[in-house]
This record gives structure tokens, sequence and C-alpha cells, in this order.
């Protein structure tokens, strides 16, 4: 979409978004300049988020992989952000032709370009909706229509949980969304934390928390996102660093907690 289409459909190119600056530190190009002026201010502080950003897109694909092989055939990416060469139903049906797939996110740039480039045929589509109503969204007649809840289901939050403060209770819909899917189904969840770099936390927190107003979650180590998977049998190896979670080559070239985003996927027994 041109940046002229992008101002008619009513897209806000003089804020910061968290979806396009996630789509500059991959290296794409549906920002702006405000969403890389942002970006650069983070990458300021810590340069190790590009690589970061890199490393889930790898951990994006492995996990497809994984949940395939488990015999999941449906997916709910929550949070979904912008498309990418890495969209899940692209992953998932490289590997099984039958996968169905529900994008969701509540960000108005992202729901245009999905409905735009994802929203095609039977087997997927894009819901409005948000981690913090899981009634909701399970609810959703278009997310219904591709989700079948009887059926063992892959919901991914990617990213997301991290910017929802404790006081909200992100670890109660977490918890929701759990009960309400079938045994079998699979929570995956990458989280940034700070137990590598704590001076980096304040200031990274602060830029995030200009953009997004007082809501803004607050740094969490590894030992507070623990807590999401309550409920649910932790997959080998755990909860990990991104790097650490079954990479294709087990050498590293560089310390995983250079990389500090952790990973780990709850398996509803």
């Amino acid at each position: 979409m041109s940046d002229e289409a992008r101002r008619h459909a009513g897209v806000d190119a003089s804020t910061p978004n968290l979806a396009r600056m996630h789509d500059y530190f991959i290296g794409g190009k549906d920002n702006f300049a405000v969403d890389r002026e942002a970006a650069e201010a983070v990458l300021a502080i810590a340069p190790e988020v590009r690589v970061m950003a890199q490393e889930h897109q790898a951990f994006h694909v492995r996990v497809i992989r994984f949940l395939v092989e488990q015999g999941i055939r449906q997916f709910i990416n929550l949070g979904s952000g912008l498309p990418t060469e890495f969209n899940t139903h692209e992953l998932a049906r490289s590997l099984v032709p039958d996968a169905h797939v529900v994008y969701v996110d509540n960000d108005p740039v992202v729901l245009t370009h999905g409905r735009a480039i994802l929203a095609r045929g039977p087997r997927t589509a894009v819901v409005e909706g948000d981690v913090m109503h899981p009634g909701e969204l399970l609810a959703d007649p278009d997310l219904r229509r591709v989700i079948d809840l009887d059926r063992p289901v892959a919901l991914l939050l990617f990213g997301g949980l991290q910017y929802i403060p404790d006081d909200s209770d992100p670890f109660r819909r977490v918890a929701e969304f759990r009960d309400a899917l079938p045994v079998g189904s699979h929570v995956v969840i990458t989280h940034v934390v700070f137990d590598a770099r704590p001076e980096a936390a304040e200031p990274i927190v602060e830029i995030y928390r200009k953009m997004l107003g007082s809501h803004t979650g607050g740094a969490r180590t590894r030992e507070k996102v623990l807590p999401f998977f309550d409920g649910l049998e932790l997959v080998e190896p755990g909860l990990v660093y991104v790097r650490e979670w079954r990479p294709d080559s087990p050498f590293l070239s560089e310390r995983p907690d250079k990389a500090w985003v952790i990973v780990g996927i709850g398996r509803k027994v």
C-alpha cells in the first residue's frame, strides 16, 4: 500500500506505531519517518534489538514446524502484526496444505494490510480483537468459521504481552484462553525480558510509554513471565532465550542472552 493510499485509509503517519516499528527492525518498508525515528531511539539504547527481531522470525519458522509435527492444524495468531515473508499460514501450509489460520489484531494499520494481503480463501481470516477480551474473540463468527474449538489449536502470542502491565491482569486473560481451548492445544508465548540488560529496561519502557500512554507494561524478568504458563505443561526445553529453543544448529554464534527474548510453549493436557 502506498503512502498516499495509507493516508486516504485514515492511517496516522504522525504517531509511532508498534507494528510499523517492528517492520523497520526486520528491514521492511511499511513504515513512516516517525516510526523509524522511534525505532532508532530504541536501537540507540540497545542495538541488538534488530537482531532480536530477526531471531524472533527464525523462531516463528521453527515453532510452526514443531506444532505441525505435533498434529496441530489450526492456528490463532494473536497480535499478528504486519504481513511479512514469514506469515503463519504460508509457513504452516508449506508443511500441511489443510492448515487453518486466523490472524488477530486491534491495530487499524495491521487490519488494513492483513485484509488486503492475508484474508484469502475459506481457511484464513483476519479478525479484530486482542488478548484482553478472550470471550469476545473466541465467539467471533469469522474466527469460528475457520477454527473448530473442539479440536486442538495453537494460540500464538508473539510479543504482545510485554506491553500489558500487571495491573491489567494479562495472566488472567491468558488463563481464560487456556481454559477455553481443548486438550491438546498449545499456547506459544514470546516476551522481551531484561534479565541480561537491566540498565536498558527503564529507558526503553519510557520510549514505549510515550507512544502508548500510561497503560504500557513495565519491564518483566523471566521469573515474572513464567506464571503465564500456569496450568500448562511446558514443552522442552522450557522457557528459554529465543536462540536456545530447539535451534536448527547446535552451534550458537553468540551468547543466547544477546537476543533477550524468551520463548516457551505450554501444552494443555
